[in-house]
């Protein structure tokens, strides 16, 4: 049975328990960003024991990996693909392959490298490029601090890899750089969302063709910008807590 994925509108992600049964609707325009929650049993286990403070790093590492797996497969729905002419052992027939030119795939450092494996195992002939971001935590403001991908980023899928959404401005930063590059298909693939986050970006990058593919979408963001219940520190969790 295939993944299962629900798109909402983007108001419909600040309902809270009880206020209604989230409604799907049909393919979004250009300027209504797709949100899709990835609905699977699968999806839900491994997201629960990423969750559990009891769960150390390294079962944190294995879970992010196989989960990111599970979500890239709902992200590449839509890959660009072209029909190419085989010959099987049988007969000659149609099929199809990736286009060119080749999607990218950008980890938000440092966390984000933590996913990088999972879209990569599903998606092995894809570009890899980097963006080192920080988020201030007295302003939640996010900055770049390194780049590495082509500068020239145009007609490209680009998949952007970031544990968490939650204030939504590292997100839009790194959206917005790849949007000047030249993309023009831009897939964010988190593992949780917040709310507040998902507003912020269909309201930053309206125009914008931006699909969010997550595992969930929780109650809130705490005072200090964390997602609730949400998992704590993805980069802290996943790799030990930086001094």
């Amino acid at each position: 049975m295939p993944v299962r994925a629900e798109s909402w509108p983007v108001g419909a992600a600040s309902r809270r328990p009880g206020a209604g049964p989230r409604q799907p609707r049909g393919p979004a325009t250009v300027v209504d960003m797709r949100l899709h929650v990835v609905d699977h049993p699968l999806v839900a286990h491994k997201l629960t024991t990423l969750r559990d403070q009891r769960t150390d790093s390294a079962t944190f590492r294995r879970l992010a990996d196989e989960l990111v797996t599970l979500l890239a497969y709902e992200a590449t729905r839509d890959v660009r693909t072209e029909q190419v002419d085989i010959t099987t052992p049988v007969a000659a027939t149609t099929g199809v392959k990736l286009s060119y030119p080749r999607p990218l795939v950008v980890p938000i450092l440092r966390a984000g490298l933590g996913m990088l494996d999972g879209m990569v195992r599903l998606l092995p002939s894809a570009e890899v490029g980097f963006m080192g971001m920080v988020r201030n935590e007295e302003t939640l403001q996010a900055s770049t601090y390194a780049t590495r991908m082509p500068e020239d980023l145009s007609g490209r899928q680009v998949y952007v890899l970031d544990p968490m959404l939650a204030t939504g401005g590292t997100l839009v930063a790194a959206i917005r750089e790849l949007i000047k590059r030249g993309a023009d298909d831009v897939t964010a693939v988190v593992l949780l969302a917040a709310p507040e986050g998902v507003e912020v970006m269909e309201r930053e990058l309206a125009g914008t063709p931006v699909t969010v593919v997550t595992a969930s979408v929780d109650e809130r963001l705490n005072e200090h910008g964390y997602i609730v219940p949400g998992l704590g520190d993805a980069g802290d969790r996943l790799y030990g807590a930086a001094e």
